[in-house]
């Protein structure tokens, strides 16, 4: 637990952070736990807004599994794993949030990273913002995705056509799966630090990189994809483990999701002797009761975590999106990973660098190499030179 009674990193972090740059910091002059609540109030604002409009609208819909029935030993086990996320949630609420309540009469930091990492659930599908490379197996329960109801949304899909969010795995598993794997990396920055003393902060920082990066490989290049519940068919192959499958995991995943969860690690690791978190910084001076201030901070630790995200793994996840390789036959034979995206049963080949990268609003190339365009549009005027005649 967080806090000056219960965080077991701070004594480690506030010894350390004396004789730096970083601790030089923790008392502050103004108040910029406010810009980090504004921001955070503006992100919470956007992720209602798109959830409303997404569940009131079309696209609140289940993506069906389709002709192909996923095998019995992958269906198993996706049931089990997700049976076993959704019975320990309420054991994650009471351990992170009811009982530090009880005992302390306050959220304490690890509950406020749990709620922030669940709500960081918002950003999952952004990575297929200008093309869809990634795909959860539709076999799961799902409603679809509120995706195209994000400003500006790119991607072609349709209600009951596009990449589906598994939600009953990944809503918990945002939660209090990011926040364990976030404990448990600052368990290594103990241990590192309790092991090698003089090591600096920056040092640190690489280290828990480093072993978010093997993290992630086990956690989802030998766990999560080869049972199925998500694949990467646009991974560039020649960057990728087990390449060709449905289950290649490419190595620049790591680096991005490494980064994420270095940078969780690193906000609850490089907290002040009161156990606050580098974004808390002037909470102090700010006018009002308790529940105001403990407004603030929430929305304060949850931008930080969204930017972590974003900053770390989305924006990055774009340029890999625009270079992707073509989808492999291992993934287009299995209709659960398709989502009648692509593929046999439609229209639409599979992307494919070969082919024009199609928006949801422009034409496409069907399958038999035909332009095919949205009603209502045609090809553009293509009007001559003025040669001053």
């Amino acid at each position: 637990m967080s806090g000056p009674t219960s965080n077991k990193d701070a004594p480690h972090v506030a010894e350390s952070l004396s004789d730096s740059p970083l601790g030089a910091q923790v008392t502050p002059k103004g108040k910029p736990v406010q810009i980090w609540a504004i921001l955070g109030g503006a992100l919470l604002v956007l992720q209602l807004y798109v959830w409303i409009r997404w569940i009131s609208g079309p696209y609140f819909e289940r993506v069906p599994t389709g002709p192909t029935d996923p095998p019995t030993l992958m269906k198993t086990v996706l049931t089990v794993y997700t049976a076993g996320i959704v019975l320990c949630m309420p054991i994650a609420l009471w351990w992170f949030i009811v009982r530090p309540w009880r005992r302390e009469r306050r959220i304490t930091l690890d509950g406020m990273l749990l709620v922030s990492t669940a709500l960081m659930f918002f950003q999952d599908p952004l990575l297929n913002y200008f093309n869809t490379w990634c795909s959860y197996n539709t076999w799961m329960f799902n409603m679809g995705s509120w995706s195209s109801n994000i400003p500006g949304w790119s991607s072609p899909e349709e209600p009951g056509a596009m990449v589906a969010e598994p939600l009953l795995m990944n809503a918990p598993g945002y939660g209090y799966g990011v926040l364990l794997c976030t404990i448990a990396g600052c368990w290594v920055m103990r241990k590192v630090k309790a092991r090698w003393p003089q090591i600096s902060n920056v040092g640190l920082i690489g280290v828990v990189f480093v072993w978010a990066f093997f993290f992630d490989l086990v956690m989802e290049g030998l766990v999560l994809m080869p049972m199925g519940l998500y694949t990467f068919p646009g991974s560039i192959q020649s960057l990728s483990i087990n390449a060709g499958t449905y289950y290649q995991w490419p190595v620049y995943e790591g680096v991005m999701w490494g980064g994420v969860q270095a940078g969780l690690c690193c906000l609850r690791y490089f907290t002040d002797d009161r156990g606050r978190t580098v974004v808390e910084r002037g909470l102090d001076r700010v006018q009002g009761g308790v529940v105001k201030q403990q407004i603030i901070r929430f929305l304060a630790i949850f931008a930080a975590c969204s930017s972590l995200f974003f900053v770390f793994y989305n924006l990055p996840a774009q340029w890999f999106a625009m270079h992707a390789d073509p989808w492999p036959q291992d993934v287009q034979e299995r209709s659960y990973f398709t989502a009648g995206i692509c593929g046999e049963g439609t229209d639409r080949p599979c992307p494919d660098p070969a082919l024009p990268m199609p928006s949801k609003e422009s034409g496409y190339i069907n399958q038999e190499g035909q332009l095919v365009l949205p009603d209502g549009l045609q090809l553009p005027t293509v009007y001559p030179l003025d040669r001053g005649n």
